[in-house]
């Protein structure tokens, strides 16, 4: 490597954000539908415009800050029926952003959970495993001490893991979910 090579790769390596030279991206938006959502069924993007007040009740629900006001989120379809809505939640886990996409069955729980990108160190990355505890948890699974197990040596990482499906869950149930048959309804989706 030429001595002018080296002194940019140095520079480069010095000037670049902690941690941004190990962030990992595992999945884009595309593969992560098309995961969640196989051939031959349809996806089609909504969006939740929320008021200050609705992103205030949905954080009260959730019991964790609700900062977006834009909210995009997926349908997926099949045979005229709703397969699940795929949610992308990007937040910070300590000083650095993952972003996760969470699954959400017609029944309102969590189907899945998965990880798109995450920029902390790798030790602090929840397994698999870990994640698969979140299936089929509705929103009452959720609170305190509800048994998700925390991530030893990552806490950070499943507190942040565990808001983020709490917030989308709520926000789910608040303005997406559709009326239970027989029940008062939902409020109506926000619109432009």
């Amino acid at each position: 490597m030429s001595g002018r090579r080296a002194i940019t790769v140095l520079l480069a390596a010095l000037l670049l954000p902690a941690g941004a030279a190990s962030a990992r991206v595992y999945l884009s938006v595309q593969q992560a539908l098309e995961a969640a959502f196989p051939a031959p069924a349809k996806v089609e993007r909504r969006t939740l415009y929320l008021d200050e007040a609705q992103a205030r009740r949905a954080a009260e629900a959730a019991g964790t800050s609700v900062e977006a006001r834009l909210v995009p989120y997926y349908v997926g379809t099949a045979a005229g029926r709703a397969l699940g809505y795929a949610y992308f939640d990007t937040h910070l886990v300590r000083t650095l952003p993952e972003t996760i996409l969470i699954l959400v069955g017609p029944d309102a729980t969590i189907e899945r959970i998965d990880i798109l990108s995450f920029d902390e160190p790798e030790d602090y990355l929840p397994s698999r495993r870990w994640l698969a505890q979140f299936a089929g948890r509705g929103a009452a699974d959720l609170g305190e001490r509800q048994g998700i197990r925390a991530l030893t040596g990552a806490t950070l990482s499943s507190r942040a893991v565990t808001q983020a499906a709490r917030r989308i869950l709520a926000l789910h149930r608040l303005f997406v979910a559709p009326p239970a048959p027989g029940g008062r309804g939902r409020v109506p989706e926000p619109r432009p």
